[in-house]
């Protein structure tokens, strides 16, 4: 099964997101349909939770949100702390220890720095959501 940290910008595509077709709702309902593992870490669901309240989203579905990330997600304890190479943004910090402490397969982000420095962690892979949601369905089609 796919292990997967999604950074922020594609929690904040998925949650204000009209569009019914969407790649980030797509994934987020496969998650909820239990088609892979999504992994969190205190410092990940408190970024998430603070984006979400920043852009406007009720504060009453974010705190359902993160009820559900911390039920049905997999918390990763953050043990090592050690980078090959930092990230540009320091916020970017948090999502690269949860893929690197969680043995993810996958980082999903649009972030272009987070892209760049996803290149010297081989162990997972670092893509956009429309390539992860291939992947995902690759590996849940019988």
């Amino acid at each position: 099964m796919l292990r997967a940290v999604l950074d922020t910008n594609v929690v904040l595509a998925a949650k204000k997101s009209a569009h019914p077709q969407s790649p980030n709702a797509e994934i987020i309902a496969r998650w909820q349909a239990g088609e892979f593992v999504w992994l969190v870490s205190d410092d990940v669901v408190t970024e998430y939770a603070e984006k979400l309240l920043e852009r406007g989203i009720d504060p009453l579905k974010v705190e359902g949100f993160v009820a559900d990330l911390l039920q049905y997600g997999e918390e990763v304890p953050i043990r090592f702390y050690h980078f090959q190479h930092y990230p540009v943004d320091a916020d970017d910090v948090a999502f690269l220890l949860a893929a690197i402490n969680g043995a993810a397969s996958h980082l999903v982000t649009y972030d272009e720095h987070l892209k760049d420095v996803g290149v010297f962690y081989p162990e997972f892979i670092t893509c956009e959501p429309v390539a992860f949601l291939a992947a995902l369905r690759a590996s849940v089609s019988p």
